[in-house]
């Protein structure tokens, strides 16, 4: 029996019961969060559920592969930032290999690490919408969508279609963002309710983003 999965842009079959039998269904949701916040949260939380995934796993990147450089603190206040925003939470955890491996953060080198240290384990990479548009430009993305299960996300603003197999999962769309948060800080502004106020409490602590 298979989930059938409609979007306007792709029809995806998700076998839930023979072919996955004995093997683990994991979530990758990569990204900067710098800081992160509520939206990548529900995000995470809802792809989850959705797709009957074990676990999810938040992976702050260490060096982003674009061309424009985004400029970004120093990572172990990003992942200590990602620590107290998961603290308690069922389903939801951090991956911290791309920080351990520095250098560019390439998904495809990610993933094939990942794959390789756990063979028994189905990885389905989050994507916003946004993100979707660029995959033809993704490094190696031929092989890598042999590697991993990628899944969209609508985000506010963005709509997206591919020839990529991509499963669309349906999320409450929150046009919240990391520097939205900062810009927030910067001007003096509080942005309460829009991460965990564990991550704000911290972001104060340490004069983050002043």
């Amino acid at each position: 029996m298979a989930i059938e999965l409609l979007t306007p842009f792709t029809k995806v079959e998700l076998d839930t019961k023979d072919d996955k039998k004995g093997r683990k269904q994991v979530g990758i949701l990569g990204g900067n969060f710098n800081p992160v916040h509520n939206a990548h949260l529900i995000v995470a939380d809802q792809v989850r559920q959705q797709l009957g995934l074990d676990q999810v796993f938040l992976m702050p990147e260490y060096e982003p592969p674009h061309v424009d450089k985004k400029e970004t603190i120093d990572e172990k206040h990003r992942l200590k930032m990602i620590e107290l925003a998961l603290d308690g939470i069922n389903g939801l955890a951090v991956e911290t290999l791309e920080l351990e491996r520095k250098g560019v953060s390439y998904t495809y080198d990610t993933i094939k690490m990942l794959t390789e240290q756990h063979p028994d384990v189905d990885y389905y990479f989050i994507i916003g919408a946004d993100m979707v548009a660029y995959l033809p430009k993704w490094y190696k993305i031929d092989e890598l969508v042999k590697m991993v299960q990628f899944v969209g996300v609508q985000r506010p603003k963005f709509k997206a279609g591919t020839s990529y197999p991509v499963i669309w999962v349906d999320v409450p769309l929150m046009d919240i963002s990391s520097s939205m948060i900062r810009d927030f800080i910067k001007s003096g502004r509080t942005p309460n309710f829009l991460l965990p106020k564990p991550v704000l409490d911290y972001i104060k602590e340490e004069g983050l983003y002043q």
